[in-house]
């Protein structure tokens, strides 16, 4: 693992080879991932009240999302399950957390971490975990989305960076386990992503209520590449007879290679 810096100051984290979190140190407003500038938009449009959030987040690496939340919510209580002791030494040394944060680094696993948590001790979980370029089974399963039922407060929001091939056949799989908890499930995706045409993120949201159509679309139409947002009928009609996941579920495609990487 690495932190390359680029000249304007800003860092990305790089893990087995992969890309994890883009990093400026003095602008916790920059995203430039899109799938984190898409976690923003969602919480910018249904949470839109600078109180503090309860936010629970299963992958740290740089922890880009939760310096954006420590800005946008000042005072927010945040956990992050990050096993990998030396990517967080790491960027605790050469990314340190602003002042005043109430972020907490917990060396577990998220599905050993989440069963740790009291139960509606969440206002929002923050799925954003990968070895070797994907996502665990563990955190696919039925067994799984039951414990992120359990820990979420009453009107929280589940947000999954998943990652899947042309024809999106495992996000199909894993919006069809969410809804066995959550009864509204939608998708903000990069517009090439959703026809098709390349391997892509989705950031996947699930609640209990309904969600916001009219700002999440408003959101989408913000982002900085061209996004669209499927709201959870559509998205119903699009996972059709996807089968659910068991207990465990099974570990998402793995990406294309991504050759020699060069950041400039």
């Amino acid at each position: 693992m690495e932190i390359v810096w680029d000249e304007r100051g800003g860092a990305t984290v790089v893990r087995d080879g992969h890309p994890q979190s883009y990093v400026d140190p003095d602008d916790p407003l920059l995203l430039v991932f899109e799938y984190v500038e898409q976690f923003a938009l969602v919480l910018e449009a249904l949470r839109p009240d600078p109180a503090p959030l309860r936010v629970t987040h299963v992958g740290g690496a740089g922890m880009t999302l939760a310096r954006w939340v420590h800005r946008v919510h000042p005072g927010s209580p945040q956990i992050v399950l990050e096993p990998d002791v030396a990517l967080t030494d790491l960027v605790r040394r050469e990314l340190p957390l602003p002042r005043g944060h109430r972020v907490r680094v917990r060396p577990e696993r998220g599905q050993d971490g989440v069963r740790g948590l009291r139960d509606g001790s969440a206002d929002v979980v923050v799925v954003d975990a990968y070895a070797q370029g994907r996502i665990p089974g563990e955190l696919a399963g039925a067994a799984w989305v039951a414990e992120l039922d359990r820990v979420l407060a009453p009107g929280g929001l589940v947000l999954v960076n998943a990652a899947d091939e042309p024809g999106l056949r495992w996000v199909a799989r894993l919006c069809a386990t969410l809804h066995g908890a959550f009864g509204h499930v939608g998708q903000l995706v990069l517009q090439e992503v959703a026809k098709g045409r390349r391997f892509g993120n989705v950031v996947v949201v699930a609640s209990r209520a309904p969600l916001d159509d009219v700002r999440l679309r408003r959101a989408a139409a913000r982002a900085s590449f061209p996004s669209t947002w499927r709201g959870a009928d559509e998205v119903r009609r699009l996972v059709g007879g996807a089968a659910a996941f068991g207990p465990v579920g099974e570990p998402s495609p793995a990406p294309p290679d991504p050759g020699s990487l060069r950041l400039s």
